[in-house]
């Protein structure tokens, strides 16, 4: 019987599923949305929720006590700068797990477990993305462009100035021959 056994085991020891928890809060801290089985996702939830309530607290000893379970440096400051100040008028609540299926191969059920975003945030993030699809597509003519130019200056013919001299070096001696291929070194 389990009674008052919380919490899953996800059949690993304790320093493996700590482990486990460990990579998957830092993760979904990174990245917003990360895909993984239900199970898990329901555990991480459990946790990252408690580090963004920390976050929302913004003192020294909620960071230190963040900084014991999240790996990265640069993933904590993220979660007290960026994230944290996301969810100041939300009292819990902060993740979302969408069930998306069974995993082909052992068929476990899979979930997006992602960050929940107010409306104003997906708007800003939608044009965000637009703005740099069109950053792209501009830059991605600007390259066209340069390529037309190198190729119509490749087509003008060459003046007997601008070609390069052949068969000496600036030095005055004669000009290595150009290697081709591999560099063969024999072993004795």
């Amino acid at each position: 019987m389990r009674h008052r056994k919380d919490h899953r085991k996800l059949s690993r020891t304790h320093a493996h599923r700590r482990a486990v928890l460990r990579n998957l809060v830092t993760a979904l801290f990174q990245y917003e949305r990360i895909e993984t089985t239900v199970a898990k996702a329901k555990e991480a939830r459990r946790l990252a929720e408690r580090m963004i309530t920390f976050g929302k607290q913004g003192d020294l000893a909620a960071r230190r006590h963040v900084a014991k379970f999240v790996t990265r440096p640069a993933i904590i400051a993220r979660l007290f700068d960026t994230i944290a100040p996301w969810y100041q008028e939300r009292n819990g609540g902060y993740t979302r797990i969408v069930r998306i299926g069974r995993r082909l191969g052992d068929a476990g059920e899979t979930a997006y477990l992602e960050l929940v975003k107010s409306a104003e945030q997906r708007e800003k993030e939608r044009q965000d993305r637009i703005a740099a699809e069109e950053a792209k597509e501009a830059a991605l003519k600007g390259a066209e462009g340069k390529k037309k130019k190198a190729a119509a200056t490749a087509e003008e013919p060459e003046t007997p100035d601008d070609r390069p001299k052949r068969g000496r070096s600036k030095s005055g001696g004669a000009a290595a021959p150009a290697r081709r291929g591999r560099t063969r070194v024999k072993t004795g």
